[in-house]
């Protein structure tokens, strides 16, 4: 029996704004972003370590760019959503609506 693809929150994160940076996808606009989505604190490493394991799961891959003087010649490791990785996304996004509706203490209202 194949096991079934699960997304947890900070995956989810990374997957949404890989998808929304498009071709600029790499670690530093992804934590910026995220941050500015959410107004969270972001650490990088975290970040990388969730693009790796996305990555080890087929849901993102990457690609390494030109190296820049600016970052010591060192190459921006670009990362896109991959097919799997987009049926997941919505996957998720149906489970977490088909969760969410009905719920009366959820549907506005003061907390």
């Amino acid at each position: 029996m194949l096991k079934p693809n699960y997304l947890g929150e900070f995956e989810l994160l990374v997957m949404l704004t890989v998808i929304r940076l498009g071709e600029g996808a790499y670690g530093v606009p992804i934590s910026r972003m995220i941050e500015e989505q959410t107004g969270r604190d972001v650490a990088f490493g975290s970040v990388y370590a969730t693009l790796e394991r996305l990555q080890k799961k087929g849901f993102v891959c990457s690609t390494l760019g030109d190296a820049t003087p600016e970052r010591g010649g060192r190459a921006k490791r670009y990362f896109r959503v991959t097919a799997t990785g987009l049926r997941t996304v919505r996957e998720t996004k149906r489970s977490l609506i088909g969760l969410w509706r009905g719920l009366r203490e959820l549907e506005g209202g003061v907390a």
